[in-house]
């Protein structure tokens, strides 16, 4: 070491014999963990390498054995790997795959990282520890200057590679340090950590939460102007990461803010935080983004694959722009002299609005309308919404009231999910054929937890609304009684929901949050199987609401179940993931 502190090494020349016989060393690649290394050539085998040289002079020298030991105990795409290790009178020598690319921080600094390469990072470095926790090793020193990004990672497992074993805790070896002692980065350190108390996985899961709080905050809470405020930091509450960003998911944020939990046992797992990590990963923006995309990526990035959510709700909405001007239109014939002031030319009239939707076809409209919304998910569904409403508030005021009442509970609900803004109008579709019963399969195809309970919901409420717009039995009214109360709408919204309407949403809401849960899409017989039940049991409680309130049964129930049991167990197949465990 000389006088400044600084690890010093033989610089390599081009005549010097390869240390340990075979590894001639190249250009140096940079310092870390009380070693110097270098890019190298395997001459034995032909083959690049770097090599980690820590001279005999530095402190801690039982540190390069240890990162031997751990790493001869791992094999991940997500760990650097160890070819050999030896040394000679001059220094220890560490020898591992060459892996060209940069440091997180590095590319942190340079704004190379979108937001979901963080996450594909989070997800490789996740998969690394628990492979590293389950042969007994602890890394102790996760931070962004041990992880490196390939530049050309094939394999989203090695998207980003755990380095520097040197501190690890080894299960059934001596340890490094005594009681009270403390190794790693104090940035970055779990409080038991920094107070040189036991460690165990929960530390690495600490460190792993900060880092990937750093990365999507663009700060880390935990450092201060100097090394005594920093300390004073660790292991206080740490500020949520949505105080920082708060265009982060909820569900993510709340998993890295657990991780960050000052205490051990309320931290979680692993396994919690990659579940977090893999259903935000579509969400995120992709914009700037280099890493290899997740295999979780494949799983839609709405309630359904985007063109499928564009589709279904394009087609929802064309439907509802239909039946809109199909009333209008039924309301009362266009007067042969209407709109035209007096004395003017017959050929240049001017419409009312109501006027216009009985010249424009429902065909006509319906296609304008899905077009609109499929193009524009969420302008065009509000135009939709508020040109139905306005059509009909002339002939049809009562109509109006329904349509408004339908479609204002949906943007607050569905605020991040545009693309499904429509999908509600699907059930009064679904009712139309008698299959109304089949909606909650499609409201489960929704990624988080409050979006299945808001669709399933948002879909209960618009086909008990359609049945006294429609005039028809879509679901328990009889086509009489939902014709007069149509004339009436403030009776008609007092009777949905009297007639149970908020029980059926509530139905609908918990059955679309279930659904991925118990139909996975891992073994078909078992999906069958849940999707049978589920369908089963949802069905009979949309009944027992029915019979609780002295309705018929509602329509078409056994065909829309059968319907939503094979869609239950075909969405997985056909679209991908929704939630944990589905691929």
């Amino acid at each position: 070491m000389d006088p400044t502190g600084e690890l010093t090494a033989r610089a390599p020349d081009a005549g010097a014999a390869p240390v340990l016989g075979r590894y001639r060393l190249g250009r140096r690649l940079g310092s870390g963990g009380f070693g110097i290394v270098y890019a190298g050539r395997d001459e034995r085998l032909g083959r690049p390498v770097a090599v980690k040289v820590v001279p005999t002079s530095a402190p801690a020298p039982e540190r390069g054995r240890r990162e031997a030991l751990a790493a001869a105990r791992l094999d991940h795409p997500g760990i650097v790997a160890v070819f050999d290790a030896g040394e000679d009178e001059h220094a220890r020598y560490l020898v591992s795959e060459l892996v060209v690319g940069r440091t997180l921080d590095r590319l942190q600094a340079d704004g190379e990282l979108s937001d979901r390469d963080v996450l594909r990072v989070g997800l490789a470095l996740a998969g690394a520890l628990q492979h590293a926790h389950e042969r007994g090793v602890v890394h102790r020193d996760v931070k962004p200057q041990n992880v490196i990004v390939p530049d050309d990672a094939r394999d989203a497992r090695a998207a980003a590679k755990l380095a520097d074993f040197g501190i690890a805790h080894l299960t059934g070896d001596d340890p490094l340090t005594h009681t009270g002692d403390v190794v790693g980065t104090l940035a970055y350190m779990a409080p038991e950590q920094a107070a040189g108390q036991r460690v165990d996985e929960r530390t690495d899961l600490y460190s792993l939460a900060l880092v990937l709080y750093e990365a999507l905050a663009g700060r880390n809470p935990v450092r201060a102007t100097s090394p005594a405020a920093t300390a004073r930091r660790v292991g206080t509450v740490l500020p949520s990461l949505r105080r920082a960003r708060r265009d982060v998911p909820p569900e993510l944020a709340a998993a890295i803010d657990r991780a960050l939990r000052p205490g051990p046992e309320g931290r979680g797992t692993l396994a919690d935080l990659a579940d977090a990590l893999a259903a935000a990963l579509p969400e995120l923006s992709d914009e700037g983004g280099t890493l290899v995309p997740h295999p979780l990526e494949r799983a839609e990035r709405g309630p359904l694959p985007p063109w499928a959510a564009r589709a279904a709700g394009a087609l929802a909405a064309g439907a509802l722009a239909a039946v809109a001007v199909a009333a209008v239109r039924g309301a009362a014939p266009l007067e042969a002299g209407a709109g035209r002031a007096p004395g003017s030319d017959p050929t240049s009239r001017v419409l009312s609005a109501d006027e216009a939707a009985r010249v424009l076809s429902p065909a006509a409209a319906g296609a304008l309308a899905a077009v609109g919304v499929a193009l524009l998910p969420r302008l065009g569904w509000i135009a939709l919404a508020a040109a139905a409403a306005a059509l009909l508030a002339g002939p049809l005021p009562a109509a109006a009231v329904l349509v408004a009442a339908a479609a204002a509970p949906v943007p607050p609900l569905l605020r991040r999910d545009g693309a499904a803004w429509s999908l509600p109008a699907a059930a009064p579709v679904l009712g139309l054929a008698g299959l109304a019963a089949a909606f909650p399969a499609l409201a489960g195809r929704a990624r988080t937890a409050p979006a299945r309970a808001a669709l399933g919901g948002l879909g209960a409420w618009a086909l008990l609304l359609a049945e006294p717009l429609l005039g028809r039995t879509l679901w328990v009214a009889d086509p009489r009684e939902a014709a007069g109360t149509a004339q009436h709408a403030w009776d008609a919204l007092g009777a949905v929901v009297a007639s149970g309407g908020v029980a059926l949403a509530a139905v609908w809401a918990l059955a679309a949050v279930a659904l991925p849960w118990l139909v996975t899409g891992r073994r078909l017989s078992a999906d069958v199987a849940a999707g049978t039940a589920w369908a089963a049991g949802t069905a009979a409680a949309g009944a027992a609401v029915a019979q609780e309130l002295g309705a018929a049964e509602p329509r078409g129930l056994a065909a829309g179940a059968v319907l939503a049991a094979a869609l239950a167990v075909a969405g997985p197949r056909v679209f991908g993931a929704t939630r944990r465990g589905i691929l």
